[in-house]
């Protein structure tokens, strides 16, 4: 069961690794200061989320790996994250979108989570499912604001929805390293995270004229096994660049 709890930590680090190192691309350069400054804690809260999955990925592995080793020394390929947290930042409609749409399954999750048979997985889900229900309101009150608010803002929240909304099926499609670690009463069950996602996208698309768009018949997948399009790529030349110039530094 190591691996499979490690790969599962993994996933559960990279997203929010990912994620946070995509929203710190906002820091001065948000809509309104106030929004800037949210933002930025919302990298933070993601990218301290990270930290401490990532940090117990490496003790469960035992191969001496820390989480800054397991950040900024991995390549696209040994990332887990799912497909939509790499999106980019594009307009701030898209980031809106990204994040409710990831937070809404996100949130679930971790409710799960912090029922854990597991002590160390039950410790963290609940410190960070504190810091993700101000997430949720925060990502839920742009959703209504733009989503209901000028013909331009709609219009490019639906675009944004078009464009994301086919990456949200694998973050609850479960395979057999979930169902064998739900099985054991460590993983999230990934059917009533997605149930909880229908119903609060089902309440926003209601209140807010938003088209539920129709998913391809092939959607976007393979994060979870390392499957990555160019978007990581990117994201993690920027991000490990100071780590792999000065491997070993300190500061």
């Amino acid at each position: 069961m190591s691996a499979e709890l490690v790969e599962y930590l993994l996933r559960l680090g990279d997203d929010r690794l990912v994620l946070g190192h995509r929203l710190s691309g906002w820091c001065g350069h948000a809509p309104i200061v106030e929004e800037d400054i949210a933002l930025a804690n919302l990298a933070l809260d993601c990218i301290g989320q990270a930290s401490a999955w990532l940090a117990l990925a490496g003790e469960v592995e035992g191969r001496g790996r820390s989480a800054d080793a397991l950040a900024f020394f991995r390549g696209p390929p040994e990332f887990r994250n799912a497909l939509l947290v790499e999106q980019p930042n594009g307009d701030f409609a898209c980031t809106v979108v990204r994040q409710v749409l990831f937070d809404s399954v996100g949130a679930n999750v971790l409710e799960q989570l912090a029922r854990s048979s597991d002590a160390r997985i039950a410790a963290i889900a609940r410190k960070a499912g504190v810091e993700v229900r101000y997430h949720v309101r925060h990502g839920r009150d742009w959703w209504l604001r733009l989503g209901d608010g000028t013909e331009e803002s709609h219009t490019r929240m639906q675009r944004a929805l078009d464009e994301l909304w086919p990456f949200t099926p694998e973050l609850f499609t479960p395979d057999e390293i979930d169902a064998s670690l739900g099985a054991a009463g460590v993983a999230a069950d990934l059917e009533l995270a997605r149930l909880s996602f229908e119903r609060d996208l089902g309440e926003l698309f209601a209140r807010t004229g938003l088209e539920r768009p129709e998913l391809p018949a092939f959607p976007p997948a393979g994060g979870r096994q390392g499957k990555h399009g160019e978007q990581l790529d990117h994201l993690l030349s920027e991000m490990q660049s100071v780590a792999r110039a000065h491997p070993g530094a300190q500061w």
